[in-house]
């Protein structure tokens, strides 16, 4: 998998313009973007390609779940708080 995925690129939904495997592999730093799976997966075995290249640490890193940013816990706390209000009226 190395050669083909450099041939192919897709539209990358954070940044609006085609791009090759190769950036969503290194976008995060020493991690790929958290949504190379969820991107590259129709096209490529991503997940395994990346079980077998990332160091068993960065796996770990970069398949564990992240705490959101807070913009995402507040829209969360918002809903919730909406739903709280209905079911108490």
């Amino acid at each position: 998998m190395t050669e083909p995925r450099e041939a192919r690129q897709i539209r990358c939904p954070r940044l609006g313009h085609e791009i090759a495997f190769s950036y969503c592999e290194r976008e995060g730093g020493d991690l790929p973007c958290p949504r190379i799976v969820r991107c590259w997966q129709p096209f490529l075995p991503v997940e395994a390609y990346l079980k077998r290249t990332l160091a068993p640490d960065a796996w770990e890193r970069f398949s564990s779940p992240a705490p959101g940013d807070k913009v995402t816990s507040l829209l969360e706390m918002i809903e919730r708080a909406k739903r709280v209000r209905k079911e108490h009226l």
